[in-house]
């Protein structure tokens, strides 16, 4: 991962750079949610990075450990959803390291992967990250799937051309777990195949942040 969080090879011989990476943000919420996502995902034989929120996992450890069994990764995204950058060193520790234990529990991982809430970070935050083994990443494709200004709201086709009109190799691709992404996502994904992208497995992304 490149310092614009865009995917690149490391070696670009033996890699395609003609790739995407999937990530969604927010959950575990529910079953309804959830689902359909795996299920796409599972369709296409893609891979994702699953980033959870504490105090969900807490009210859904049973969907926590589904995505898991599912063979996706998970991620850290702090307990609260909070905005980190505005926070000092014990509660941002805090909200990471209670993320870390839970996934470790529930599922015998320790996520690798840490994207801060609203992309809100400063010093505190990139070193409890890099303290915690964690490579910090935002994203570089933003579905807007989240924006209700945009009237994405219920309409799938809204998130798949926000995608595809940010497409470029290596996208880091932002979306949620949320109802009209879930109904998108298959439809997205055969497109994005159909221009001859594919999917980053992120257990094949180097995380190397001692």
């Amino acid at each position: 991962m490149n310092k614009a969080y865009n995917i690149v090879p490391i070696d670009k011989t033996k890699s395609p750079d003609k790739v995407v990476l999937l990530t969604f943000d927010d959950g575990p919420k529910e079953e309804a949610t959830l689902k359909p996502l795996l299920d796409a995902l599972d369709k296409h034989h893609a891979k994702a990075i699953f980033f959870v929120n504490g105090y969900r996992i807490k009210a859904h450890p049973e969907l926590l450990k589904e995505i898991d069994a599912r063979g996706q990764i998970i991620g850290n995204h702090s307990y609260d959803h909070i905005m980190l950058g505005k926070e000092k060193e014990p509660k941002i520790r805090d909200q990471i390291e209670r993320v870390q234990s839970q996934v470790k529990e529930l599922t015998g991982k320790t996520p690798e992967f840490f994207r801060p809430p609203f992309a809100s970070s400063n010093d505190a935050v990139r070193n409890v990250s890099k303290e915690n083994g964690l490579l910090f990443m935002t994203w570089s494709n933003g579905s807007l799937d989240w924006d209700l200004g945009k009237k994405v709201t219920n309409k799938p086709q809204a998130v798949i051309d926000n995608v595809m009109k940010q497409l470029h190799p290596g996208a880091n691709i932002l979306m949620h777990e949320l109802p009209w992404t879930g109904e998108a996502l298959d439809s997205l994904l055969t497109q994005l195949e159909a221009k001859g992208y594919s999917f980053v497995d992120p257990n094949t992304i180097e995380v190397n942040v001692k």
